[in-house]
């Protein structure tokens, strides 16, 4: 795609997600001038859970996200104790049973649960945390989603689990991780756009910013950028 083949002509960006080797492929795209949405990867899901969640359901979606591998990482985060230590042994016991328990294991042994105050600090850490998905077992989790400054995508209560954003609920799931939530968004339809900015001074209007301009222009001692607003008024 960045080269371009006899069938195919060279594109201008590429966005999407992949493995390490896709988003290596990516980067050095880049050095040929291709636009790229971000590096994503590895996957992560962070889930906020109040004192009646279902510990069967938290463990299922911190196990959900760490079968995508072995760097994945699963985050849990409760104000809880009780909700927290249920859903480590439901994760112990889920795992049991699970094709891919080698890769979940080793993910999860990498993860964590962080006991909070309150909710608001649950919310705080996971702004700082920024992950790529959030997900929130809590009452009425609509009215929370003000507190939500950094994550990739959201998504509310028990049923709606991540797995539903991964295939079929119809948000893009090439998603920022690694805190990059802090700064980027999920690839969407803008993500395939471009903008052009345009615009036209009037003699009066020009003259306005003159004194800026010049001076601007003559501490970074571009004469010509002086030059090129003072002949106008010549």
């Amino acid at each position: 795609m960045t080269l371009g083949t006899e069938a195919v002509p060279s594109v201008a960006k590429i966005l999407g997600p992949g493995n390490r080797w896709v988003q290596t492929a990516k980067l050095l795209a880049m050095f040929y001038g291709v636009a790229i949405d971000m590096v994503a990867g590895p996957s992560e899901v962070l889930v906020i859970a109040d004192e009646i969640a279902d510990p069967r359901l938290v463990a299922s979606d911190l196990i959900a996200q760490a079968e995508h591998g072995s760097d994945s990482q699963a985050i849990l985060v409760s104000h809880s104790q009780r909700v927290i230590e249920a859903s480590v042994r439901e994760v112990t016991q889920q795992l049991r049973d699970l094709p891919r328990r080698e890769y979940a294991g080793q993910a999860l042994d990498k993860s964590y649960a962080v006991l909070t105050s309150n909710v608001e600090q649950a919310f705080d850490f996971s702004n700082r945390y920024a992950p790529e998905h959030l997900i929130l077992h809590l009452v009425e989790p609509t009215r929370f989603l003000p507190l939500v400054q950094s994550a990739g995508s959201v998504f509310l209560g028990p049923w709606s689990p991540e797995v539903a954003g991964d295939y079929a609920s119809g948000t893009n799931h090439t998603l920022p991780t690694s805190g990059l939530a802090r700064s980027f968004s999920g690839v969407s339809v803008d993500s395939f756009l471009k903008k052009i900015t345009v615009q036209e001074l009037s003699r009066e209007g020009l003259a306005g910013l003159r004194p800026v301009l010049e001076t601007l222009a003559s501490v970074e001692g571009l004469e010509g950028h002086r030059r090129a607003v003072e002949k106008r008024f010549k």
